[in-house]
């Protein structure tokens, strides 16, 4: 198993999607890496699939549609195999052919699209699954290593200017508009990226929660090359 996983207090590392659902979070751990060295061409896949969009969801009927050769049919195995394991779970996958997001350029000092490291929230008890087959993969951070950008006094000042309203409404104004989902990452920091192949469970941010929600981003996309992802 990858060193870089491994010797990581918030990584726990299992080796089956048994163990990823049912393994707690605890202490600095909240991501669980199912760690898995993939056979197949994703790459194959990815070429033969059409991007309708920035980011096109991708179905099962569109996976199956697709004439591939030996290695891209064990690569479609697989992806099919992972969505209907989340789907018995309870889960609801996506595929998603991907050429890049939304980027957030309205301001100048705090963004708050996925390029930036933030977390989920949910109202309710659930976690982000995720995994890359082809293309960058994303990046975690501890979160020792990281602090809201909100709480950074000179962007605080600057997003007091922004809001239109009383004071005892500005925590509300945060919240509303996701500002308090985003992290600056320390100068010293070392991200993790989260590779290929391997499904993750990240902690989300909810009221039942037993430790702090994992900080992540989408990668910078690699020039001329598509993303495939599975995430719910």
């Amino acid at each position: 198993m990858s060193n870089s996983f491994s010797d990581s207090r918030q990584i726990g590392l299992v080796s089956t999607f048994s163990e990823l659902l049912n393994t707690d979070f605890k202490g600095e751990m909240n991501a669980l890496c199912w760690y898995r060295d993939l056979d197949g061409d994703f790459n194959e896949i990815v070429t033969k699939l059409s991007l309708k969009e920035n980011i096109t969801e991708v179905s099962p009927e569109d996976l199956n549609a697709l004439k591939l050769s030996e290695k891209g049919n064990i690569a479609r195995k697989i992806i099919l195999s992972d969505l209907q394991l989340l789907a018995d779970f309870g889960a609801s996958p996506s595929l998603n052919l991907l050429k890049c997001y939304e980027r957030d350029n309205e301001f100048d000092f705090i963004s708050t699209d996925v390029y930036s490291f933030h977390v989920d929230r949910s109202p309710i008890a659930t976690d982000t699954f995720l995994c890359t087959y082809h293309g960058a993969a994303s990046d975690i951070v501890s979160n020792s290593d990281a602090e809201q950008k909100n709480l950074i006094p000179e962007i605080r000042e600057k997003l007091k200017e922004l809001h239109d309203g009383p004071e005892e409404e500005f925590e509300n104004f945060l919240k509303e508009n996701y500002f308090d989902l985003h992290y600056q990452v320390h100068a010293d920091a070392k991200p993790i990226n989260l590779g290929l192949g391997h499904l993750w469970r990240l902690a989300v941010d909810h009221p039942k929660q037993q430790v702090l929600p994992c900080i992540h981003r989408a990668p910078i996309e690699n020039e001329g090359e598509y993303r495939l992802l599975l995430i719910c």
